[in-house]
C-alpha cells in the first residue's frame, strides 16, 4: 500500500496530535513528569512513532494499536494503565487514521471537534492534579464527593452512585483515578500518593 500523501500526513497528524491531548491518561503523566524531566519530549515523540507506525501497517487492530500504547506508556512513563482509555484512544487513532487514508478531510474535521470538545475538562483535571486540589463539580456529573462520603449507602455503592465507577492509572507509588463516562474518561481527575 502506498505511503500517505503530504495532505493526508499532515490530516493525520493533526488527528493523532488531538487523540493524544485528549487522553487524560498520558496528559496526567507528562504533567506529573512520569517520564522524568523529558516527558513532554516523550509525548511529542509519541506523535511521530504512532504516525510512523499507523503509516507503515494500515491493517492494524484496535487490539495491536492498544498494545503499543500500553507498551509506550509503560516503556517511556513507568505507567501501567488499566482505566479502559487504551482501547478507547486505539479506537479514536484507528477512526481518525482510515478517514486521513481515505481522503474524507469532514470526516477528520467532525472526529477534531468532537476531540476538541473534551479539552476544557480535561484542562481543569490537570491544572486540579497539578495543585493536588479536587476537581470542581461540573453540572453533567455532580458535585465531586467528599473523601468521606455522608449517607446510609455502602461505601463502595456511594462510589458507584457520586463517580460512576473508579478507573485507575498506577504508577509506583501513585494512584490517577479518573471518571469515565462510558467509555471514554473525560478528565475528572485526583492525584493521590500511597505508601505502599
Amino acid at each position: 500500500m502506498a505511503a500517505p500523501s503530504a495532505e493526508e500526513r499532515a490530516l493525520l497528524e493533526r488527528g493523532v496530535r488531538a487523540v493524544l491531548s485528549g487522553w487524560a491518561a498520558l496528559q496526567l503523566a507528562v504533567a506529573q513528569g512520569f517520564g522524568g524531566p523529558q516527558s513532554p519530549e516523550k509525548a511529542a515523540w509519541l506523535v511521530g512513532a504512532l504516525l510512523e507506525f499507523l503509516s507503515q501497517n494500515p491493517e492494524l487492530t484496535e487490539d495491536e494499536v492498544e498494545d503499543f500504547l500500553a507498551e509506550v506508556m509503560d516503556n517511556e512513563f513507568d505507567t501501567a494503565v488499566e482505566d479502559g482509555s487504551l482501547r478507547q484512544v486505539s479506537r479514536e487513532l484507528l477512526s481518525v487514521f482510515t478517514r486521513a487514508r481515505e481522503g474524507d478531510m469532514g470526516g477528520v474535521g467532525e472526529a477534531l471537534a468532537a476531540l476538541a470538545r473534551r479539552g476544557p475538562a480535561l484542562a481543569s483535571a490537570l491544572a486540579n492534579a497539578r495543585s493536588g486540589h479536587a476537581p470542581d463539580p461540573t453540572p453533567d456529573h455532580g458535585p465531586a464527593p467528599d473523601h468521606a462520603p455522608q449517607s446510609s449507602g455502602s461505601s463502595s455503592e456511594q462510589e458507584e452512585e457520586v463517580w460512576g465507577g473508579d478507573d485507575i492509572i498506577e504508577r509506583g507509588g501513585s494512584l490517577l483515578v479518573g471518571v469515565a463516562s462510558g467509555d471514554d474518561v473525560i478528565g475528572r481527575a485526583l492525584m493521590t500518593s500511597l505508601m505502599w
